[in-house]
């Protein structure tokens, strides 16, 4: 039965069909096999180029080619467990490259032989053609030689990309595991990202599975209607997409654990101090959040302010906090422009400073309700300066200089 088959295990869509069927095919229809598919002996069967959750391009052309959805088959491996295979299929195929750059130099040796065993012959390799059927002959032959000779270095030149291409991928397998904290951080984030938005996804499906079996009709973009069967399938993969990213989560969780864990937090660092990471050295904290921290590093002039993960402080190198303490004081009168809807237009509108503290300035207009905000201080092409924002828009933005 021709059909197409979602394995568990590797993740990937299978087509299975005989090869007369796929000669049938139109040239246009194999192209399309071809570029996104490959054909494996193993599974004997097409195996698609791309991964679960990304298989609705492969899919289209399983039923373009009249497949019919054969369902699924193995069981899904945890995150560590590909992993694992991730590192064995590198191992294995360190071991062909070894063996092909091998065959390569055996190769190299023997075409090279013919020559290097004429070392010491000088009038092997000074004799001059001779026009005779001896003399023609001779240099025929030494002719192959020194062609074999140089297809020998080709030879080597394979040998030795086999040999890289070895090493590579032993540093696949050897690198599976990541150590790299700031990396582990950012897939635990990742995977809890996407946990949360299938989560919504999810909630949404089912919503509209229950509309659907209650009689509301749901088309698509072309007009087709949106089926029950459908919305099913769709719940399935998401609770699927899931699924991985939990496993993906712990072992990400598992890695931060054997590389010493988070060690610093919102509560640990403080605006001012001065931190270590791994990929800038020193760096002076400018602001913290829930997830990460804001920074400046010590011996770069002039550049801008970048983030970083707790999981990516090395130490804390000074916790001596200083304060930078905005210029603004209470009875100062900044102008700035708002958009009003009454007059379909920008107009001009006077704020003043009421209430100021080491780290907020409170600013009033009018009648108008107080509000407090938190300058941010920027570097400028002269030296600091520093911003309240109270509109959105040009000119919404209250600077004074400092420094």
């Amino acid at each position: 039965m021709s059909e197409y088959i979602m394995n568990m295990e590797t993740q990937k869509l299978e087509l299975h069909f005989d090869k007369a069927d796929y000669m049938a095919l139109s040239e246009d229809l194999k192209k399309e096999v071809k570029s996104n598919f490959l054909f494996s002996r193993k599974y004997g069967a097409w195996v698609s180029r791309a991964k679960f959750p990304n298989l609705w391009r492969a899919e289209a052309v399983a039923k373009k080619i009249g497949l019919v959805n054969g369902g699924k088959s193995g069981e899904t491996l945890t995150f560590a467990e590909q992993m694992e295979r991730k590192a064995e299929k590198a191992e294995a195929r360190a071991e062909r490259y070894d063996y092909k750059s091998e065959k390569a130099r055996d190769k190299a040796e023997t075409l090279q032989k013919p020559i290097n065993d004429m070392h010491g012959d000088i009038a092997f390799f000074t004799q001059p053609n001779i026009n005779s059927s001896g003399g023609r002959a001779f240099t025929n032959r030494r002719n192959k030689m020194f062609s074999a000779w140089e297809r020998g270095f080709d030879e080597f030149k394979k040998s030795e990309y086999y040999a890289e291409r070895a090493e590579t991928a032993r540093q696949t397998a050897a690198g599976t595991k990541p150590t790299d904290k700031g990396f582990i951080d950012r897939r635990i984030k990742d995977a809890e990202k996407t946990i949360r938005a299938q989560k919504k996804n999810l909630e949404s499906y089912r919503k509209k599975l229950e509309q659907i079996e209650q009689g509301k009709v749901f088309k698509r973009y072309d007009g087709t209607p949106v089926t029950a069967e459908t919305v099913r399938e769709w719940i399935e993969n998401a609770e699927l997409i899931i699924e991985n990213a939990i496993s993906k989560s712990i072992y990400y969780h598992e890695c931060l654990e054997e590389a010493g864990g988070v060690a610093f937090s919102k509560d640990i660092i403080k605006v001012g101090y001065i931190v270590k990471i791994k990929k800038w050295g020193n760096c002076k904290v400018i602001g913290t959040g829930k997830v990460n921290i804001t920074f400046e590093v010590m011996n770069i002039q002039g550049g801008v302010p970048l983030k970083a993960a707790y999981a990516e402080i090395e130490s804390v190198v000074s916790d001596a906090v200083e304060i930078d303490k905005h210029p603004f004081k209470v009875g100062e009168t900044y102008t700035v422009q708002m958009w009003s809807d009454t007059e379909q237009r920008r107009i001009e509108k006077e704020y003043t400073v009421t209430k100021i503290t080491d780290e907020k300035v409170t600013i009033k207009s009018g009648t108008d309700r107080a509000v407090t905000k938190k300058p941010r201080k920027f570097r400028d092409g002269q030296g600091y300066s520093w911003a309240i924002g109270v509109a959105d828009g040009i000119g919404g933005t209250i600077y004074k200089k400092c420094c």
